[in-house]
C-alpha cells in the first residue's frame, strides 16, 4: 500500500481488538481523524490483531460500532494487521541480511540471567548471540530474532506534544522482531504498517513514548523516514487518577447508553487536552478548522462529567425534533416503555416543552412520565390534602373556562390561567399545586401551561374530570 504523494497528511488509529473502544482510544482516534480533517489528509484505521490469543470478533466488532457512532471514518479500506505477517518477516529478513538483526538462542533461563548482568553493568540486555553468525545446524533449532541496535548513543525524539525527549541506546534491550514461533512483535510490526501506509504523523498516548525510540531505530535501519510523533497524555479521573472502572465509563458503548449524542462526545472529548482559547462549544467544521496537535496539552486531561452534561444539553436543544423523537423512543424501548398511538402523539408535543431540562436522552423517560401516564391517574396523598371543598369549587369553574377555548398553546393557556385567578380574586397557588397533582400524578413535570399543552385539550380535560370526580 502505497502513500498518496499528493496528500502531506496521513494518520492512523490502530486499536488491539483485545476488549471494547476505550473512551480514551476514542479520543485518541479523534486526534487522529481531526488533524487529517484540518490539514486535508487521509484517516485511516488498522486493527492490529496479531495477538491470536486474546483478539476477538466481538472485540473487533465493538470498535466498529463504537468508531461508526462517534462519526469517525476510514478514508481507505480498513487494514488488518494479521493479514500482513510475511511482510513482516520480509523486512525482518532484510535487516538479518543488513546486518541489523541476528539470531539468539537464549533458554528463557538465559535471558534472565543475561538481563541480571546486563542490569549490574549499567546497561540493558545484551545477547552473546549479538555478534556471532549462527551456523546452518543452528538455525534449524529455536531461536528468536532480535534487533542489533547501537550499543551506547543518544538518541532524541522530536515529540509534536512532548517536546525533544531524549533516550540513549544504552537503555534499550536488543528487542525481539520475531518470536521463535516465526510470528511478529507489536513494535516491527508497528513500523512496517505504519510505512507501508504511508503514516506521516503518528498520534497516540504518551504510554507510547518509549516504544517511539525503539521504533525509530527500526525506521532507521530499515533506511526509511521517520513518521512525526505526537504522544498526547492520558485521561484521568475527576480525582486526578489514571481512568479506571471506579470513575464509571470507560467504553464508548457505554456513553451511548447513558444517553449521550456523538456530536457531544466529539466536542468534549476534543476539549479533553486541546483547547482553542475558552470556546467550551464547538461544532465538527470550527473543531476541524481549529485543530493543530502543536496546541494539545502536555498534562493529563480530567473527565469530569458535570462539563459533558453541559455539552451534551447543548446539543440536545441542538437536535432535529425528528430525530430527538427518535433517539427518545429508542430509549423508551428499551426500557419496555410502550408507546401506543395517542401517546406517540403527546410525546412529539411534549419534548419540545421539556428538552431544556434534559441533560441526557435517558432523562426524557423521567421528564415524559406525567404525560405518557395513563387514565385514571392516582392521586397522591399530598394532592388529596390540597383539595378541599373551595379549591375543588375553583378547579371546576377552571375546567368550564378550559372547554370552550380553541388555542392550546402555551401562550394561549398562560393567559387563560392569569385571568380565572384574576377573576377568582386569588393568586395562583391556591390552586396550582392541587392542579399539578391531578394533572401529572405526582410525577415531576414542568409548568402548568406546558403540562396542559403537552396533554393536548382531550387528555388535559379528562385528567381534570377525573381528579375531581374523585
Amino acid at each position: 500500500m502505497m502513500p498518496d504523494t499528493k496528500t502531506s497528511v496521513v494518520t492512523r488509529f490502530a486499536p488491539s481488538p483485545t476488549g471494547y473502544l476505550h473512551i480514551g482510544g476514542a479520543r485518541t482516534a479523534l486526534f487522529n481523524w481531526l488533524y487529517a480533517k484540518a490539514t486535508g489528509g487521509r484517516f485511516l484505521i488498522r486493527i492490529e490483531d496479531t495477538d491470536k490469543e486474546r483478539s476477538t470478533q466481538a472485540a473487533v466488532d465493538a470498535i466498529f460500532k463504537g468508531l461508526e457512532w462517534l462519526g469517525l471514518t476510514t478514508d481507505e479500506d480498513i487494514v488488518f494487521q494479521s493479514g500482513r505477517e510475511q511482510r513482516h518477516k520480509d523486512v525482518v529478513q532484510a535487516l538479518f541480511e543488513a546486518g541489523h538483526a541476528y539470531a539468539c538462542f537464549m533458554t528463557p533461563e538465559e535471558t534472565e540471567a543475561a538481563r541480571e548482568t546486563a542490569r549490574a553493568a549499567g546497561h540493558a540486555l545484551r545477547s552473546p548471540w549479538r555478534d556471532q553468525i549462527p551456523t546452518t545446524d543452528q538455525l534449524a533449532a529455536p531461536h528468536v530474532i532480535r534487533f542489533k541496535g547501537p550499543l551506547d548513543e543518544p538518541l532524541i525524539i522530536n515529540d509534536a506534544v512532548q517536546g525533544q525527549v531524549k533516550f540513549n541506546t544504552k537503555d534499550m534491550d536488543d528487542l525481539i522482531l520475531l518470536r521463535s514461533d516465526g510470528t511478529p512483535t507489536y513494535n516491527l510490526a508497528v513500523v512496517v504498517d505504519d510505512h507501508d501506509m504511508g503514516i506521516t504523523h503518528v498520534i497516540r498516548g504518551d504510554d507510547h513514548l518509549n516504544n517511539a525510540a525503539r521504533q525509530s531505530l527500526i525506521y532507521m535501519a530499515a533506511g526509511w523516514n521517520l513518521p512525526t510523533f505526537a504522544h498526547i497524555p492520558l485521561i484521568h479521573g475527576p480525582d486526578g487518577a489514571k481512568l479506571s472502572k471506579r470513575h464509571g465509563a470507560q467504553a464508548v458503548g457505554d456513553y451511548q447508553d447513558m444517553g449521550y449524542l456523538p456530536e457531544a462526545m466529539r466536542n468534549y472529548l476534543a476539549r479533553l487536552g486541546w483547547s482553542h482559547g475558552d470556546d467550551e462549544i464547538f461544532d465538527d467544521q470550527q473543531m476541524i478548522e481549529w485543530f493543530d496537535i502543536k496546541d494539545i496539552n502536555k498534562a493529563p486531561a480530567r473527565l469530569d462529567f458535570d462539563k459533558l452534561n453541559h455539552v451534551n444539553a447543548h446539543w440536545i436543544r441542538q437536535c432535529a425534533p425528528e430525530r430527538l423523537t427518535s433517539l427518545v423512543e429508542d430509549d423508551l424501548n428499551r426500557r419496555e416503555i410502550a408507546i401506543d398511538t395517542a401517546q406517540a402523539e403527546i410525546l412529539e408535543r411534549t419534548l419540545p416543552l421539556i428538552v431544556e431540562r434534559a441533560l441526557k436522552i435517558t432523562d426524557f423517560a423521567d421528564l415524559l412520565a406525567f404525560a405518557l401516564a395513563k387514565r385514571p391517574l392516582q392521586i397522591d396523598e399530598k394532592t388529596k390534602k390540597l383539595l378541599t371543598e373551595e379549591t375543588i369549587g375553583r378547579l371546576c369553574r377552571l375546567h368550564e373556562n378550559l372547554l370552550p377555548l380553541s388555542d392550546w398553546s402555551t401562550g394561549s393557556l398562560e393567559v387563560t390561567l392569569k385571568n380565572f385567578v384574576e377573576n377568582e380574586g386569588v393568586g395562583f397557588g391556591k390552586i396550582g399545586p392541587a392542579l399539578r397533582g391531578i394533572l401529572s400524578g405526582g410525577h415531576p413535570a414542568p409548568d402548568i401551561s406546558r403540562i396542559l399543552a403537552a396533554l393536548g385539550k382531550s387528555e388535559s380535560l379528562d385528567r381534570l374530570k377525573d381528579g375531581l370526580s374523585k
